[in-house]
């Protein structure tokens, strides 16, 4: 029996089986080959970030950090501004999110939380879909509370649109950026350009490890911020102008229930582009002492890793010192050495005293005495004096200032030290004071009060003189009016 040929039309179908299971097979192995090329390139681009030089780690007898996966990355104290950890500070990268740590900054300064923030066509159209978004709509209104917990938490870019536009009162994004970059430049920032609230790539959008970090001082600053980005779940509820409410939660996975949750962690947030790879910069305080970590251009997970490790390396190596309790030399130059002894001025007050408030990072691998020091006299704060900076191997590790002392309970005097003492004391490491800068303030208060107290002294002087002569002039007159009396009866004989 003769077998039945195949129709036209069941090859057709089979042949489009075939091409079809065949092109399904290319696409998952090219899919599969562009995965491994990706892990590839991303493994390659970790080694040669690992290779690079940490600078930190040049310095003498500084504690060793560790070797991270980031082209940049730095560790620093918030309160004084001591960095601890250095790799390439100053290169410029694309921070993508990270970028929202200014934009909720200035919002929170410049708005109340009540504010309502309305959303224009720009905000929401000109968000790439494939970015990070909460799908907010055309008219639909936040409060500015709200804006700030879906910028935090997830990120949103057309949100970051909104609060531009919502401050600078125009969808015009070059004001707002101008505002940004004017704040940045206010807070320390050295290698900065923003163009947009949100980070979305640009080339013309760069910062620095370092300048995160300034900009991280008053962000970790604000408790509320802080509050925010450790937030697990963003809830808002229905209203007129958010017809389907909002849920959302939150990825990163360094805040408390995520894969790296980090027990002393106050503060993060996360940003990742293409161009940007991915970035963190946090916060973490532990026995006192806050630190700041911004790592750039990691691969995920890593940046977690890295941060965790950062933030370990600089509790476990550093300690922070008060000052005050720690400094026991001073000197005064062309005039003698000022340290614990007998006062100069005898029983007087003491004139100056250490700000009890003031730290230094110091290494655990070092003392407060091995410490360099310079005193400074330019300072605006009419009640200090000067400002002592503190620095080790050429590294500020935190400064010190010179106040004028209001009370006895004042601590870190300035006191005189015999002549025969002066040589042997300048061959130590000792603070050198100049007492005629110190002291002009305290001169022209001086002088000031002498002078006031001579002109009282000078205007009473004229008043008694000036009372003196009234009475002799009234005195005289009475009696002239007197002997005319006297002379009068004279003429009459009784």
């Amino acid at each position: 029996m003769q077998k039945k040929r195949p129709s036209i039309h069941t090859s057709i179908h089979r042949f489009i089986s075939l091409f079809t299971a065949a092109a399904c097979g290319i696409a998952l192995f090219l899919e599969s080959a562009l995965a491994v090329s990706a892990a590839s390139k991303a493994e390659l681009a970790l080694e040669a970030n690992r290779a690079m030089e940490i600078q930190s780690n040049q310095v003498a007898n500084w504690p060793t950090g560790p070797v991270v996966g980031a082209e940049s990355a730095i560790l620093m104290e918030l309160e004084t501004g001591a960095i601890l950890y250095a790799k390439n500070i100053h290169t410029q990268e694309y921070p993508a999110s990270t970028t929202k740590i200014l934009t909720t900054l200035i919002a929170s300064e410049l708005c109340s939380m009540d504010e309502i923030v309305s959303f224009s066509h720009d905000a929401v159209f000109d968000t790439p879909r494939d970015s990070s978004h909460i799908a907010m709509d055309v008219g639909q209104e936040l409060t500015m509370e709200q804006c700030l917990n879906a910028i935090l938490i997830r990120s949103a870019n057309e949100v970051s649109f909104a609060v531009a536009e919502h401050i600078t009162d125009t969808t015009d994004w070059s004001v707002f950026a101008g505002m940004m970059n004017e704040r940045a430049t206010e807070l320390g920032c050295l290698n900065s350009h923003f163009v947009n609230p949100n980070g979305l790539p640009d080339e013309d959008h760069y910062t620095t490890a370092y300048d995160l970090a300034m900009i991280g001082r008053a962000f970790f600053s604000n408790e509320m911020l802080c509050k925010i980005t450790l937030t697990r779940r963003m809830e808002f509820p229905v209203t007129d102008k958010l017809p389907k409410g909002k849920l959302e939660v939150n990825l990163m996975q360094i805040i408390p229930g995520g894969k790296y949750a980090y027990e002393y962690l106050v503060g993060c947030k996360t940003g990742y582009t293409e161009a940007s790879r991915s970035c963190l910069v946090s916060c973490a305080e532990k026995d006192g002492m806050k630190l700041i970590c911004v790592v750039m251009r990691d691969e995920s997970p890593y940046q977690y890793e890295d941060t965790i490790a950062l933030f370990n390396y600089g509790f476990n190596n550093f300690d922070k010192v008060n000052v005050s309790q720690a400094e026991t030399k001073y000197n005064i130059d062309n005039t003698g050495l000022f340290y614990s002894g007998n006062d100069i001025f005898g029983n007087s007050q003491p004139i100056l005293s250490l700000n009890k408030n003031d730290y230094v990072i110091l290494p655990k691998t070092t003392s407060f005495h091995e410490l360099d020091s310079a005193i400074s006299y330019d300072t605006q704060n009419e009640n200090q004096a000067a400002v002592i900076t503190y620095t080790y191997h050429d590294v500020y590790i935190g400064s010190v200032s010179l106040n004028l002392a209001k009370d006895q309970e004042d601590a870190s005097y300035l006191f005189y030290t015999p002549e025969e003492e002066i040589q042997e004391k300048k061959d130590s490491s000792f603070i050198f004071i100049n007492i005629v800068k110190v002291l002009g303030i305290l001169i022209a208060i001086g002088a000031a009060g002498f002078v006031a107290f001579l002109v009282r002294l000078l205007l009473k002087n004229f008043a008694f003189a000036g009372h003196g002569r009234r009475v002799w002039k009234k005195e005289n007159r009475r009696r002239r009016k007197k002997a005319k009396r006297a002379n009068r009866f004279r003429d009459y004989d009784f």
